[in-house]
């Protein structure tokens, strides 16, 4: 295109020798979030997740020149899981922002409405839907742990950084009884930093 910061992103993923698929992938997401303001079902959130999350890992296996199928998925998994457990983190903002990404039909089957989002306290029914839908996201990390072990040196430490970083916000979630309208739960330092020995150690 003729959009002068796209043809500086095409000349970086050229330099780099890059593949330019996730880069596209990543521009779509920002496309979709112009149009898409909420998720009928979980499937359809993974699936913007794969445009928004996934090529981002990808992305750091290709700059480490450690990319394989099985590293791939798992970087997605962690990938994934880490997008998940920041949108539990911001459901509150999201919301004033006019988005919703807790899907729509996990809503119904907590009885959860949009308007229970609007609240300085999170009602019950929402905090039982934040805890399923957090467990989710930690089992995706407990899914794509086995990347970090499958690789060594900065790349063993980056992705392990990522990993650590998103469980400590799993940790934050469940610590702050996923009270989310009241205050944006934030990692640890230390619940990083203890996470990331325990990966990467």
């Amino acid at each position: 295109g003729g959009n002068p910061s796209d043809q500086k992103l095409a000349a970086t993923v050229r330099a780099l020798g890059l593949p330019a698929e996730p880069f596209h992938r990543l521009i779509e997401a920002n496309r979709q979030d112009q149009r898409v303001k909420t998720y009928a079902t979980f499937d359809d959130l993974r699936a913007y997740c794969r445009l928004s999350a996934d090529p981002v890992g990808r992305i750091v296996l290709r700059v480490f020149e450690v990319s394989s199928d099985a590293r791939v998925a798992w970087s997605d998994a962690i990938c994934t899981g880490l997008q998940l457990v920041e949108h539990w983190q911001d459901v509150a903002e999201d919301r004033r922002a006019g988005r919703i990404y807790l899907p729509a039909g996990d809503m119904a089957r907590f009885g959860v409405t949009p308007e229970d989002l609007d609240g300085s306290t999170t009602p019950a029914n929402l905090k039982r839907l934040l805890a399923y839908e957090t467990d989710r996201a930690a089992e995706l990390f407990r899914q794509g742990t086995p990347l970090v072990r499958d690789l060594s040196g900065w790349a063993r430490l980056a992705i392990g950084g990522f990993l650590a970083g998103g469980l400590a916000t799993v940790d934050a979630l469940r610590r702050a009884d996923y009270d989310v309208l009241a205050c944006t739960p934030r990692p640890r330092k230390a619940d990083v930093l203890r996470h990331l020995i325990a990966k990467v150690a």
